[in-house]
């Protein structure tokens, strides 16, 4: 602050509301917490004027100091600080700058007290350079900031220092502080590498997904989180545990600005932990659940069934001749057994399914997520297989067999015990019919599963026999001028009849027959298309579904293509349907091996469309040729808007994806109307033609018109 000591001349009277300025000047100086002064800028800071203030900042009276009466203000400022607070000033002085400095003066009772001077140069009335200024007690102040210095060294030994991990972060996954615990518990070599690379602690810190926008939540709603539990990667890509504890840090107006917490590794808690629990739920000898594990896992079991309306299968499994190996070889024998037995188990279900011990030779499967028994009948085979396969025991070869129960989920039980229960009566009958089969609790599944497996076993013997029939159903034109022909299978019984596709080609996907099956329909539909091309002058095209299954095959393009050599028949004629499935599981190797059969030259046709979810993906990344329009889109249509709607946005699709559309069940003239105006290029169905034997499609296309049968009736 500075003040002019230039006083206006008083006047004798002063007008009314003429401010006294003179007087307020002086009732201001005098009266403000601090001293305000004018010195001589010489050796001894030689005062030419201080307010009233002098005395309750330094215990001296104006008297004293003015012109060195008693003291100087040099000699009041501490001798340590002289130097420095002279050095300060004259060079304010001379680059013409205010100035503020803060040093320690010694009152007149003896005490050190802290000052800060602020002031500047001027001209006094002679023209002289002075210094005015104004200085007030900052000793509070600076003991304040002395404690809170004292305060941070002391959090600062205790950041460096600590065991725990101390972290500061953004809201949004950053790192802004870091102690070195926390970078060698993360596996970082300080904190400054790890903050610089763990720069998305959401989607480079825990292992979990979504974890760090759990912790976020928990912030959002109580402010902290506690005890918070996850597994994280360390800088290495190893994992460990650890234990978080953290608060929201707000500003004055409630504005989050960072969190704060701290990290334990409670690795080692979390391995006893688990020891502890593993011991309680698991079986020490094979570590498969035990009986208490697997009572809660069918529970789980039984409400996810309901909730998504698949069957739960409760197995019972008793090892058949097991007693004689372990009373024969001894106990050893017996426990490497049964663990070679649990290492076969594991091996035969999904990672979804529970292989548990109950005790003694007794193992429980528990087999989720199936809709269709057959599935459940499939896996019990593969089970008895692997049980089965020659093991080695104190030098000898062994060859054992089980007998297994099976209790379904919702028919045969609806808690833990009561399915047990069922399975293992269900196992008694196994035992009872010969051992090392399986049987199911209700007598209709058994019938079920006995009638599957005859089936495959007939459908086992008709393939070796060549004896499966393949029908044909043409494909027309708008003109309905035949251009291309669908084999399609047929299997006509000795003793049971006609049997539908629908029953025996899943049958044969699950047994592994379904690639004999096709080789054996395709070499004679291939056979057939050249025959009927060698009398033709526009060619006739062949049509042959593709089971998703055969794309596991380990060699479908070789043996395929070796196919088509031998027929002759030009691979441009040849059409291959497929459907979406072929793409559920592994789709990069759908994708490569559909890549080679194009490689071919064949075409490909994308059957079912508009019954999956993503169609237009694979018509724009895939080689297709060819879309056929699902028969559900088909019937009806005639009828129902939504359905015209849909048939004519498909056909759009396919035209400017520049694809051939088949419409498949056309059964009336109303749909091959509406189809053929909306630009549909190819037609199925039974308007124009059943499925008909080699003959009679011989005959069709000499006839060269479609039979139609004046009885016809759609199917069912």
């Amino acid at each position: 602050m500075s003040v002019t000591l230039l006083r206006p001349r008083r006047t004798s009277l002063l007008s009314s509301g003429e401010l006294d300025r003179a007087r307020v000047l002086d009732t201001l100086v005098n009266n403000l917490d601090g001293m305000a002064y004018r010195c001589l800028l010489d050796a001894r800071w030689r005062m030419i004027f201080v307010s009233q203030g002098c005395l309750a900042l330094t215990g001296y009276s104006p008297a004293e100091l003015v012109q060195d009466a008693a003291i100087s203000w040099e000699d009041i400022t501490q001798s340590q600080d002289r130097a420095r607070v002279r050095a300060h000033i004259e060079a304010a002085v001379r680059s013409g700058q205010r100035f503020a400095v803060e040093y320690r003066i010694t009152t007149k009772s003896g005490q050190t007290q802290w000052v800060l001077e602020r002031g500047v140069a001027v001209a006094d009335e002679r023209g002289e350079t002075v210094i005015e200024g104004f200085m007030s007690d900052v000793s509070s102040q600076r003991e304040m900031l002395e404690a809170l210095r004292q305060a941070e060294l002391r959090y600062r030994s205790i950041f460096e220092h600590a065991s725990e991990g101390i972290f500061q972060t953004t809201p949004d996954g950053s790192y802004l502080a870091a102690n070195p615990a926390l970078a060698r518990i993360y596996g970082y070599a300080s904190p400054e590498t790890l903050i610089a690379g763990l720069d998305d602690i959401g989607r480079r810190l825990y292992v979990k997904s979504g974890q760090r926008e759990r912790f976020r939540q928990l912030m959002a709603l109580h402010g902290e989180v506690l005890n918070f539990e996850s597994e994280i990667y360390r800088a290495d890509g190893s994992r460990l545990w650890i234990s978080e504890n953290a608060h929201a840090v707000r500003d004055a107006h409630g504005q989050l600005l960072y969190y704060e917490g701290t990290v334990q590794d409670i690795s080692e808690r979390k391995s006893y932990q688990e020891q502890l629990e593993r011991q309680a739920n698991h079986d020490m000898l094979t570590g498969l659940p035990n009986r208490i594990l697997l009572a809660d896992r069918i529970g789980q079991g039984i409400a996810r069934a309901a909730r998504l309306g698949y069957f739960l299968a409760v197995v019972f499994i008793d090892l058949d001749n097991f007693k004689f190996i372990n009373d024969s070889l001894g106990h050893g024998a017996g426990d490497e057994l049964l663990k070679e037995v649990a290492s076969r188990l594991r091996q035969c279900v999904r990672h979804s399914d529970t292989v548990a011990r109950l005790g003694g030779d007794e193992f429980v499967l528990l087999l989720t997520d199936h809709y269709r028994v057959q599935s459940i009948i499939q896996q019990l085979r593969r089970v008895l297989a692997e049980i089965a396969r020659p093991l080695k025991l104190a030098g000898r070869e062994f060859q054992i067999g089980a007998s297994l129960g099976v209790a379904l989920c919702p028919q045969d039980g609806a808690d833990a015990a009561t399915l047990l229960r069922h399975a293992d009566i269900a196992m008694y009958a196994a035992k009872s019919r010969g051992r090392n089969n399986f049987q199911f609790f209700t007598a209709e599944l058994n019938r079920v599963a006995a009638e599957r497996l005859d089936l495959e076993a007939a459908l086992r013997r008709t393939i070796e026999q060549d004896g499966l029939d393949v029908h044909y159903q043409a494909k027309m034109d708008h003109r309905r001028r035949i251009v291309g022909v669908e084999a399609l299978v047929r299997w006509q019984h000795p003793d049971l009849g006609a049997i539908s596709p629908d029953r025996f080609i899943p049958i044969a996907e699950e047994s592994g027959l379904i690639m004999p099956l096709t080789v054996a329909v395709l070499r004679r539909a291939l056979a057939a298309a050249h025959e009927w091309n060698q009398r033709r002058s526009t060619p006739l095209h062949l049509a042959v579904n593709l089971s998703p299954r055969l794309f596991q095959s380990g060699d479908l393009v070789g043996q395929l293509a070796a196919l088509i050599s031998e027929s002759q028949l030009p691979p441009g004629l040849l059409e291959f349907e497929i459907t979406e499935s072929v793409f559920i599981g592994d789709s990069e190797r759908a994708v490569r091996l559909l890549g080679q059969l194009k490689d071919l030259g064949v075409l490909l046709a994308l059957d079912d469309f508009g019954t999956g979810y993503s169609s237009l993906s694979y018509l724009r990344n895939l080689p297709l040729d060819i879309i056929k329009i699902d028969r559900s889109l088909v019937t009806g249509l005639e009828h129902e808007e939504d359905l015209a709607m849909i048939a004519r946005a498909v056909i759009s699709l396919g035209q400017s994806l520049r694809k051939t559309v088949v419409a498949e069940g056309v059964e009336n003239q109303a749909q091959f109307d509406f189809l053929r105006y909306q630009g549909c290029h190819e037609f199925q169905g039974y308007l124009l033609s059943r499925p008909l034997p080699q003959d009679g499609f011989t005959a069709l296309l000499e006839q060269g018109a479609p039979a139609t049968p004046s009885s016809f009736q759609p199917l069912g």
